[in-house]
């Protein structure tokens, strides 16, 4: 059917019946083709599942680094990045559906359709030799047979000639002409048998020959030419199926680039300063104005001070041996730092230990005052959802409880109630620790902060660093020593000449015949605070013992009142009352709990 179907119009077997060489080679060059369009099918497959790799390694390496406090305060731009992240992620799964498809759909077909064409061609080649092998030998058939009476015809032409010489030759007797007449005869009828058997193998071969080219080799030829066309149609369809392939996949590549555009448009400048200021606003008030001091204009104080300097002066700046306050100063430096009383190490220990993961204090204390509300809240919320969670898993044990004391076939209660004692300790120690920051959170909540930042509690003055104390004057350090050398800013060190640890400094806490300037010789007059007026209350956290003059002692848990807050050098100035009458020094900032008034 097929064969008549060719038979109608242009086909192999009736153009090319005599390029049986070509068409062969022809249909194996497309063969090689097919195989080297799979070729190139694989390679871009593989192109494929690298490009989603190396995708994949690009989100990894890029992938922002996750922190507690990102988590609390994100960047609309960085939520952006992290969701273009994902969008190019999926982009990365998306081009390796690509390859799995292109390998299984695409790659496997080509594969198939090769080798089955390649069998086809083999077969069809095959038996167009067969008929062309059998068309040939029949041809040599017909050769012999042309030849065969080719020699008999002229040996029967010369059996003639020789029978008329011999009748025509009367010297011949009878008897030989009689045996060239049966000679002649006989070549006669050979040349005759010699004809009939040519002239048959001449129809057998036209006969095979007509029937192998018209029929039998045209039939070979429309099969390498359907194999062919089957070829082609298959690239074809091919080419199209890794099209469609990309097709399949372009809603959702569309989809993630829509993705990363909506990203970008989630970014909003405005809540990232919010953001900002969310994150680093401190709640202390900015400085107010720096007073004009008239020199011009006698101060009423200026002798009270001028006093107290004075007796400071001459008690620091020169020792018992005549050594300068300098000298002095460089000695304590080094040697101040050893020289720590046992008892303040071990405080400093437990401050360390009392610190949370993060660096800050348990209580966040050392942060300012709208950061330390944010993160007691934080930690508020965090012991509440732990709470509860403790009071489902305590419930669930005492409901197991009351079933295994129901039905001692399912168990046994005093397995669960280890479980359920550890529950309901664990549970009173964060409902404890839940009270202490809500009381700590109401406590900041209820403060008002009105004191300046660390920052702008010291100015410059003359080039000089001064302190400024609740009574509004300044207190210039060491103003008489500065003769052109150059002195290190040594706040918060034990042996700075502005530390109360150091004992060499020129602050009023060393009152007017004291001696030494010691808090701890000799009581304080209740006179001389009238213009201190406290600036709060403090209580202290651990204990302290004063080891240098400047420095007052304490124990745990005791009030004190704060007459000037931390300079920024580690140390708060308090006074009490004790019977000794009032007494007045520095303590580390770090060991008490400060509540300032409005």
């Amino acid at each position: 059917m097929a064969a008549q179907e060719m038979d109608n119009s242009t086909t192999w077997g009736k153009e090319l019946w005599d390029q049986f060489d070509n068409i062969a080679t022809h249909t194996q060059k497309g063969i090689d083709f097919i195989e080297r369009f799979g070729g190139f099918i694989r390679d871009r497959s593989a192109i494929e599942v690298e490009y989603a790799l190396k995708l994949r390694r690009l989100v990894k390496n890029y992938q922002p680094k996750k922190s507690k406090e990102d988590e609390e305060n994100e960047f609309s731009s960085l939520i952006a990045f992290k969701n273009v992240l994902k969008e190019v992620a999926d982009l990365a799964g998306q081009r390796e559906v690509v390859a799995e498809n292109l390998q299984n759909q695409v790659l496997q077909g080509i594969l198939l359709l090769a080798k089955n064409l390649r069998e086809e061609r083999k077969k069809a080649l095959n038996q167009g030799a067969t008929l062309t092998q059998s068309l040939h030998t029949q041809i040599g058939t017909l050769d012999r047979a042309k030849r065969s009476y080719e020699k008999a015809f002229r040996e029967a032409e010369k059996a003639i000639e020789s029978y008329h010489k011999a009748d025509a030759d009367f010297h011949l007797s009878r008897a030989d002409v009689e045996k060239q007449r049966v000679n002649m005869n006989i070549r006669n009828s050979q040349s005759e048998d010699a004809k009939s058997e040519y002239a048959n193998q001449l129809q057998i071969t036209n006969k095979q020959q007509q029937q192998h080219y018209q029929i039998a080799l045209p039939e070979v030829f429309n099969r390498l030419q359907e194999l062919d066309e089957k070829r082609t149609r298959g690239m074809k369809e091919f080419i199209k199926r890794s099209a469609d392939v990309e097709y399949e996949v372009s809603p959702i590549i569309a989809h993630c680039l829509e993705g990363i555009v909506k990203a970008a448009d989630s970014i909003n400048e405005k809540d990232d300063s919010m953001i900002v200021i969310e994150k680093y606003q401190s709640g202390f008030q900015p400085p107010g104005d720096i007073p004009f001091e008239d020199l011009s204009k006698p101060d009423p104080d200026a002798a009270n001070n001028s006093q107290t300097h004075n007796s400071s002066t001459g008690l620091n700046h020169m020792t018992g041996k005549g050594t300068t306050k300098d000298k002095l100063k460089k000695r304590v430096g080094i040697f101040g730092i050893f020289t720590g009383n046992k008892k303040i190490l071990e405080a400093c220990i437990n401050v360390k230990n009392n610190l949370s993961t993060d660096g800050l204090k348990e209580d966040f204390s050392d942060l300012p005052p709208t950061q330390r509300r944010k993160k007691l809240t934080a930690k508020v919320q965090e012991l509440q959802q732990k709470v509860a969670q403790e009071q489902a898993a305590s419930d669930g044990l005492m409901k197991m409880k009351g079933v295994y004391e129901a039905n001692s076939m399912l168990g046994d209660p005093r397995t669960v109630e280890e479980q359920l004692n550890e529950s309901v300790n664990r549970l009173d120690r964060l409902r404890h620790e839940l009270l202490r920051y809500q009381k700590l959170l109401e406590q900041a909540n209820n403060q008002s902060f009105i004191q300046h930042s660390p920052q702008s509690n010291r100015v410059i003055q003359n080039g000089q660093r001064s302190s400024r104390h609740s009574n509004g004057s300044s207190n210039h350090e060491n103003s008489h020593e500065d003769n052109g050398e150059d002195h290190p800013d040594d706040a918060g060190s034990l042996s700075s000449s502005a530390s109360p640890e150091s004992g060499l400094g020129t602050s009023h806490t060393s009152l007017p015949g004291s001696g030494q300037g010691s808090t701890n010789e000799q009581p304080m007059n209740e006179e001389f605070y009238e213009a201190d007026t406290p600036l709060g209350t403090c209580r202290a956290l651990y204990p302290f013992d004063a080891t240098s003059e400047g420095s007052i002692p304490m124990s745990e848990g005791e009030e004190l009142q704060v007459i000037e807050v931390d300079q920024g050098d580690g140390w708060t100035r308090v006074r009490r009352f004790s019977s000794k009458g009032w007494e007045e020094g520095f303590v580390p900032t770090s060991y008490i709990e400060c509540t300032l008034y409005a």
